[in-house]
């Protein structure tokens, strides 16, 4: 990716301390950052740390001669690529949508001729008054991109619609509005498996599960996205093939076991396929009938393979193994026995009881490797697939520089 320039806006909400965050992901990915730092952000964090992060001057004074001089507010914009308000506190939307200009942030902002993307935090009861909606629906008029807040505990301790974006989506939200991809994968090759495998009983039933896939497929466009081959080996589902993947439909355990084999070696194996643990030792030729007083037909079952377990000791072995733990108790204990078991990398791991998590576009995660557990919490399953990729090009890149 060509080196792109990024303003960020920084301004007066607690959760200015989340833009220190963006701007180490941001600057790993190769953007150049600055900042601009209003006096109320400077209340939640200094301008020594926003420098440190961004290797760049922070800029807070519209009155400074010396700043004026080197770059100018109105430079400051033209030479960025897209200007962030991040957090974007109610003061600052409310001069953007009314075209004030009273410190270096508003008159950067005024002087901006970029697209604009605006990252609000602040308290539910300031994001859901009426004049914020009201500058928020003039701002989007003026084709600023709005990311919305999310809902949940608020640092003034209520509940309500008003925490920041999570780093994950904005950070996606700038390389779409950008029309780039993050390409942090390129040259490397990936194996995903996805949805249910079905095993025939007889021909009209079948043993399967309700995975609908959406994980692996998520994961597939995500590993595509960021630039690597992706062969999506794919069970039982209803969705449509992703951008750029390349797509092996199977139906059983052993279908899906040679596909994969077929296609090592690969750099990356993700498991995510809900693979039938069992499959009927013999298929009947015709349906079978229910006989009325007669005891139901034993139905004898035979072990399938481990798929995951079968890859991750393979003489073909991808450089990362990465699985799956669908799991209804003791999710941690489940999850870290299951990736030694099986001697895969890392496991993400999910609490399915209750039928959580299937046929739905969120879940919960539960991330173990060899040195850590950690927790992603709710989140959605389009997030947990970037979030992955991230995790993924982060180790790839240092056992390369590790050889």
């Amino acid at each position: 990716m060509t080196q792109k320039s990024v303003l960020l806006i920084i301004t007066g909400s607690i959760a200015a301390y989340k833009s220190l965050e963006l701007i180490r992901r941001l600057r790993e990915r190769g953007f150049l950052v600055r900042a601009v730092l209003s006096k109320s952000g400077a209340q939640f964090v200094t301008p020594l740390a926003i420098a440190a992060l961004t290797e760049n001057t922070v800029y807070n004074d519209l009155w400074s001669l010396k700043d004026e001089t080197e770059m100018g507010h109105i430079r400051l914009s033209r030479e960025a690529d897209v200007v962030v308000v991040v957090p974007a506190s109610a003061d600052i939307i409310a001069k953007m949508a009314n075209g004030l200009a009273d410190d270096l942030a508003s008159a950067t902002l005024l002087a901006n001729n970029k697209p604009l993307l605006i990252v609000p935090a602040m308290n539910s009861m300031m994001w859901n008054n009426k004049a914020t909606q009201r500058n928020i629906a003039q701002l989007k008029a003026d084709d600023a991109q709005i990311i919305e807040p999310a809902s949940g505990m608020l640092a003034c301790g209520e509940v309500g619609q008003g925490r920041m974006a999570e780093i994950d989506v904005i950070v996606e939200k700038i390389f779409s509005v950008l029309g780039t991809r993050q390409l942090l994968l390129s040259c490397k090759t990936a194996i995903v498996t996805a949805g249910a495998t079905v095993e025939a009983i007889d021909p009209v039933r079948f043993l399967s599960n309700h995975s609908s896939g959406k994980q692996g497929y998520a994961i597939a466009q995500a590993l595509a996205d960021a630039g690597a081959k992706v062969t999506l080996i794919s069970g039982q589902t209803a969705l449509l093939a992703p951008e750029n993947v390349k797509l092996i439909k199977v139906k059983t355990a052993l279908e899906m076991l040679e596909a994969v084999e077929n296609t090592l070696p690969a750099d990356i194996g993700v498991f995510t396929a809900a693979v039938s643990d069992f499959r009927p030792q013999e298929i009947a030729k015709n349906k079978i009938k229910k006989k009325t007083g007669e005891a139901a037909p034993v139905i004898q079952l035979v072990e399938n393979p481990d798929i995951l377990k079968t890859v991750s000791n393979h003489k073909k072995r991808p450089k990362l193994v990465i699985g799956f733990a669908a799991e209804t108790e003791n999710l941690e204990k489940n999850a870290s026995d299951k990736r030694k078991k099986k001697n895969c990398d890392w496991i993400l791991a999910n609490d399915v009881s209750g039928g959580k998590v299937f046929e739905g576009d969120s879940t919960e995660i539960l991330f173990l490797t060899e040195q850590k557990n950690e927790n992603w919490g709710k989140i959605s399953k389009k997030q947990v697939a970037q979030k992955l990729v991230e995790n993924i090009a982060i180790n790839l890149t240092e056992k390369k520089g590790k050889k």
